[in-house]
């Protein structure tokens, strides 16, 4: 299968199984992929991920994290640079996601970091996505 925009398949994944209450959901996996899911993980917006090894295949598993409550850990994803369409940000214009609430997802010269953690390195690049 071959897709023009694999990050947001991706993100249109997580929202379906965060929807359906699914435990973990499997994606093909790449680098870019796997580093999202880092930071997923450590903003504690998923429980666990892992890359595995499949019938030749790299596929990426991600468990989904819910509270006590039953309500997902991530209420919404959004992709904000397409690729028709990419969004370059200068480090001064980092904003901050619903009040301080979500995390924006950047890929830099310095690799794949939240909008915060690139406000501390003093860099700028493309914001992938909006995750509250």
């Amino acid at each position: 299968m071959n897709l023009t925009d694999p990050v947001a398949d991706f993100l249109t994944r997580i929202r379906n199984a965060m929807r359906s209450r699914h435990q973990k959901m499997d994606v093909p996996a790449s680098n870019l992929k796997i580093e999202i899911a880092r930071i997923l993980k450590e903003e504690g917006y998923i429980s666990n991920y892992k890359a595995v090894e499949e019938e030749g295949h790299r596929i990426l598993r991600v468990y989904l994290k819910y509270s006590a409550e039953g309500e997902s850990a991530i209420l919404d994803l959004k992709r904000i640079s397409k690729p028709g369409s990419r969004v370059y940000i200068g480090r001064d214009e980092i904003r901050r996601v619903q009040g301080g609430l979500g995390i924006s997802i950047l890929t830099t010269p310095k690799g794949v970091m939240t909008g915060r953690t690139a406000r501390k390195e003093n860099v700028g690049g493309e914001v992938l996505a909006h995750v509250w």
